[in-house]
């Protein structure tokens, strides 16, 4: 009974095995949303690091997480490096490649609580309403993480958390949108108030009374 009973789940492991080998050895979650900003204003949230904590997911799980930035300042070579709680773990994410207004490719190291590393992008298009980005993660599928989808649905467990972050960044360039536009507005009134200033000055002086001229 016992060598039956050892067999049977012998037999079970290997089903289970050749399950969870089977399952997709790459994977890509992606999400999109219009945010109603310049692609300039939106791609620089994103293009540079110290902007980060005002819209990252993440970055509420953990208030005393400590960052560190190294390399560029922004763009191509900028480095951030994290290690928070149990929630945010320790990373590092190195930016690739990047092209204004346009494209960022960003090499994402997890250390803790588990060593992998995945690629992920943000692509910028101009729309009607503002700019359209798409927030991707791609990266290959080792055993555990296969056998963890079988009990996670990952695209929807890390989906949340890509709609919070392109939630939180409409929030920030609605607000740097309007304190452009506020900028703006302010220069051209007083640009105006100058300009009429200068009329007015010009118009005085043309007006002015001849001064009598001394004889000789």
């Amino acid at each position: 009974m016992l060598k039956k009973i050892l067999v049977g789940l012998a037999a079970v492991i290997l089903i289970l095995v050749g399950v969870i080998a089977s399952r997709p050895s790459e994977f890509t979650i992606q999400r999109s949303a219009t945010l109603p900003a310049s692609a300039d204003l939106v791609f620089a949230q994103v293009n540079d690091f110290h902007l980060w904590s005002a819209w990252s997911p993440w970055a509420r799980l953990d208030p005393n997480v400590k960052m560190t930035f190294s390399g560029a300042e922004s763009g191509t070579g900028a480095v951030y490096y994290w290690t928070g709680n149990d929630q945010v773990g320790e990373g590092r994410m190195t930016i690739e490649e990047s092209r204004p207004t346009e494209f960022v490719r960003i090499k994402l190291e997890f250390i803790k609580p588990f060593t992998v590393t995945n690629t992920s992008t943000f692509t910028f298009k101009p729309v009607e309403g503002g700019t359209e980005v798409t927030w991707a993660m791609s990266g290959n599928n080792n055993f555990v993480s296969k056998a963890f989808s079988l009990l996670m649905d990952m695209d929807k467990l890390l989906g949340k958390d890509f709609e919070s972050g392109l939630a939180n960044m409409k929030t920030v360039v609605e607000a740097e949108t309007k304190k452009r536009a506020e900028a703006e507005a302010a220069r051209l009134a007083e640009e105006k108030a100058a300009a009429e200033k200068a009329a007015a000055e010009q118009a005085a002086a043309g007006t002015q009374p001849a001064v009598a001229q001394p004889t000789p």
